[in-house]
């Protein structure tokens, strides 16, 4: 990857950062953990993948994306605002009565190609959206992201052969697996485990990457632009809470606000960062 470029992601990556504890500090409730370990995917996706149009975001020949881990709708909210999708000062209004931004991703805020939440139903949307473009001619690509605790869903799987028997090659998934959900470990819960080996098995190109190296996702994801004949599933191994020191790989803050002394204990260690990239 072209170091300008990267060392942009960089600091747009850490500003989604800043934009995540932002909203979810005002809303006094979200999902900051796994908001965090997808922050440097979505930078990726928006600032150097999608084919999307902040000024036209219902244009027909754009790139799809489904959030289907719904909860971290944080990061998805930042990364768009970062895009120019709607006001950065938007994210302070987080989960208020009346405001744009829910705590789910709901398909009438600009930017958002559909409403998900129920964990495991985003990827069957993703994969009907494939199946549309292939009927319909259209040459745009279906991004989702799922979480790997939700793919302890059956649905996921459902999808899975569905997109494999249909030969969406033009439906990329990516399972965050920061190894947390809300009750423990996903390999305590109900393990996933061997990630890889099972999505081979329903039929899917497996390329595994590291989730907060933008050189390993752009190999990924340029591997995934090669692929004919398959869907692909791109694993990504992250850290739950990236960025933030106390929240790093600690499964208290998948769903847990800040308080006042952390918020700003996050805002101190994010703006350092950013100041050191800039710099």
């Amino acid at each position: 990857m072209d170091a300008t470029l990267k060392k942009q992601l960089e600091i747009t990556a850490t500003k989604v950062r800043l934009g995540i504890i932002e909203g979810v500090y005002n809303a006094k409730s979200g999902h900051p953990g796994g908001s965090l370990s997808i922050a440097d995917l979505l930078t990726y996706l928006y600032f150097a993948k999608l084919n999307v149009y902040p000024d036209k975001p219902d244009e027909a020949s754009r790139d799809r994306f489904v959030l289907s881990k719904g909860h971290t709708a944080p990061a998805l909210y930042s990364t768009l605002a970062q895009k120019g999708f709607f006001p950065e000062d938007e994210l302070k209004s987080l989960r208020h009565i009346g405001a744009l931004l829910q705590g789910h991703p709901c398909i009438h805020i600009p930017g958002v190609d559909m409403s998900s939440g129920s964990l495991g139903q985003g990827v069957s949307v993703a994969a009907g959206m494939a199946l549309s473009a292939k009927y319909q001619g259209a040459d745009y690509k279906v991004y989702t992201v799922l979480g790997d605790g939700e793919i302890q869903e059956g649905q996921v799987w459902e999808a899975s052969m569905f997109a494999a028997h249909y030969k969406l090659d033009n439906l990329v998934m990516i399972v965050d697996n920061n190894g947390l959900q809300i009750d423990g470990k996903v390999s305590d819960v109900m393990s996933p485990y061997p990630i890889v080996d099972k999505f081979k098995a329903f039929g899917l190109h497996v390329i595994e990457a590291d989730a907060h190296d933008f050189d390993s996702l752009d190999k990924a994801f340029n591997e995934a632009e090669t692929v004919c004949g398959q869907p692909t599933v791109i694993v990504m191994k992250s850290t739950k809470g990236k960025g933030v020191s106390f929240m790093e790989d600690n499964v208290s803050w998948h769903g847990t606000a800040p308080n006042a002394e952390q918020y700003a204990q996050a805002v101190e260690e994010l703006t350092a960062h950013l100041k050191e990239l800039e710099g």
